[in-house]
């Protein structure tokens, strides 16, 4: 086979960023290939913006189907985002018989098995390393390199901009609104920051990471989502005191024969791996049963480092166009036949420790009644704190716990809301620590 020819949807941020590796690595990219890598066509809705790149000329057009209907095109890359534009292009891709790349988690997470599919039936590979972690090879390690193990489970930070966010509060004490301003004010979030900061984005990826580790369909609807708009530099400080750091973690965990799948602010041991990984960087712990624990690290967005998980799917499918070994490895790591509907366990059923903070009135027999509603449902308290000043007749009393059921939790603090000692609606952080 000789060079293969590559069609480039969407020449934004990272789609610049593809483009110019594959342009300036050419000769690179052959050696590790055995051939050329040729950018033969890139649509885009704007082809005068000077990308600092120099395309030969008709490369760069504006009509998508163009590039998707080329009989001469082997590999489609789709870099427009999106779950409608992007999902027709990517389906025309595979029925023309085109190998397929993206990006695009949130198409992925929501439609992915549509994809999956129509894939298989036309005997095309669909790649997408880049649609997690950014440049953290968290999709070839789950495929290839844990293909022996069992997955535990999977817990990590998957969003930069609310890992940059909680470090900006961690390390200044700055209010969310200050960080949050500063986080766009660098770049680092979108005008509308909702899709990062309510928890979406990491919520897309640890969809796709559940179905790669334990052979299941992909199941956005049923992960729980919880955002980091609600925390204060006030339970970053309680947790510092404690031994913690709060980061917004993906979550998922095998147990019997369900899976825990949750994204959600978290407090873990400031021992913890992850609880140094800061600014926008990313990081995930894998565990299993051979390997035991293992930890990916690296820049989970940015127009390069996203560039570069985009172009290792590229030259894994030309090595398999050049060898003839295209459906080597399954999409979803295990064969299409033994992918299975696993149930996402419901959030109430999930057991885990907790963080409460209650702005309470400085009365005697406060604690007290706190505390009874709390055994009541069964919450067993590991340790008390009545710290800070008095703030409209209000203190903030914070407790730990031992491991609790979540809907017992829930429970308990709708009624503690209730009490008239409670001048403010509780706060619920939840803690991972293997230590407990």
């Amino acid at each position: 086979m000789g060079e293969i020819n590559v069609g480039l949807l969407g020449c934004g941020t990272v789609g610049t960023g593809v483009a110019r590796i594959l342009i300036e690595n050419r000769e690179l990219l052959r050696t590790r290939i055995g051939t050329y890598i040729n950018l033969k066509r890139v649509a885009d809705i704007d082809i005068q913006r000077d990308r600092g790149l120099q395309f030969d000329e008709g490369v760069l057009i504006t009509d998508a189907y163009q590039v998707v209907n080329d009989p001469s095109i082997d590999i489609i890359i789709e870099m427009i985002g999106g779950e409608s534009i992007a999902k027709d292009l990517i389906l025309k891709a595979i029925e023309n018989g085109k190998q397929v790349v993206t990006a695009n988690k949130a198409l992925l997470a929501s439609q992915g098995q549509t994809l999956i599919r129509a894939a298989a039936a036309k005997g095309v590979d669909l790649a997408f390393e880049a649609s997690v972690g950014g440049c953290m090879p968290i999709v070839k390690t789950l495929r290839e390199s844990l293909a022996g193990n069992h997955i535990e489970s999977m817990i990590g930070i998957l969003n930069g901009t609310c890992n940059y966010i909680l470090t900006k509060i961690t390390d200044e004490g700055c209010p969310f609104e200050t960080a949050l301003a500063e986080a766009q004010a660098q770049g680092y979030a979108e005008a509308d920051p909702t899709l990062d900061i309510e928890g979406l984005d990491t919520a897309h990826k640890i969809a796709i990471l559940a179905a790669l580790g334990y052979g299941m369909e992909i199941n956005l609807k049923d992960v729980y989502t919880e955002g980091i708009s609600r925390i204060k530099p006030l339970d970053i400080e309680f947790a510092d005191q404690f031994g913690y750091k709060i980061k917004l973690l993906a979550i998922s965990k095998i147990i019997d024969q369900a899976v825990e799948a949750r994204v959600h602010p978290t407090m873990i041991p400031s021992h913890d791996l992850l609880s140094n990984v800061s600014g926008t960087l990313n990081a995930i712990t894998i565990r299993a049963d051979a390997v035991g624990e293992i930890l990916l690290y690296g820049h989970g967005a940015g127009m390069m480092p996203t560039a570069s998980a985009v172009v290792s799917d590229i030259v894994d499918l030309a090595r398999n166009l050049l060898f003839g070994s295209i459906g080597r490895i399954p999409t979803l790591s295990s064969q299409t036949s033994h992918i299975k509907k696993i149930p996402v366990l419901a959030m109430d059923e999930i057991r885990t420790h907790y963080y409460f903070r209650f702005e309470a009135l400085d009365r005697p027999g406060v604690l007290s009644k706190i505390s009874g509603i709390l055994g009541r449902y069964g919450i067993s308290i590991q340790s008390v704190h009545q710290k800070g000043r008095k703030s409209n007749g209000s203190v903030p009393v914070v407790m730990l716990t031992h491991r609790a059921k979540e809907a017992d939790v829930r429970k308990a603090l709708t009624e503690i809301s209730g009490l008239d000692v409670v001048s403010a609606q509780p706060v619920l952080i939840r803690i991972e620590d293997e230590r407990e």
